[in-house]
């Protein structure tokens, strides 16, 4: 997949400081405690090179990125998958679900949030933008 020097529309003016990359994620999240839709709204207030470097970062959870690009919840026993992986997985696709033989992989790329639909072996469908998870679902649907 992506990675975060092809995914960030804007790179950071210089390195960002992982320490305070560090104090930003521990701030937000003790601001939010578990309300990802706050988390979410304070993502968004972030410059954008922050945020990109937090959203693919062992700082986040998965979950938390999924959240903030789709503003919705998944079923449960995506979102406790998600929660177990750090959002740094993401440019490599984390597999969170499987419907019947199908796998559902969230991943993030160089064109932003991305769905992919796969038998395990290929690629069957891929999805990127903000209503990804819902045209992957709707492939799923349509297919079994």
């Amino acid at each position: 997949m992506g990675s975060i020097t092809t995914w960030m529309d804007e790179a950071p003016a210089g390195p960002v400081d992982y320490g305070e990359l560090v104090t930003l994620a521990d701030r937000l999240l003790d601001e939010c405690d578990d309300d990802t839709g706050l988390l979410a709204e304070k993502l968004d207030a972030l410059p954008e090179s922050l945020r990109n470097e937090l959203l693919i970062s062992d700082l986040l959870n998965a979950f938390q990125a999924f959240f903030f690009f789709f503003r919705q919840m998944p079923d449960e026993i995506e979102a406790e998958r998600m929660m177990l992986h750090p959002a740094s997985e993401l440019p490599y696709g984390i597999r969170i679900n499987e419907i019947e033989l199908l796998e559902l992989i969230f991943a993030v790329t160089k064109d932003g949030p991305a769905m992919i639909v796969s038998d395990g072996d290929k690629v069957l469908a891929a999805y990127t933008g903000n209503d990804a998870y819902q045209k992957a679902l709707d492939y799923i649907a349509s297919t079994l």
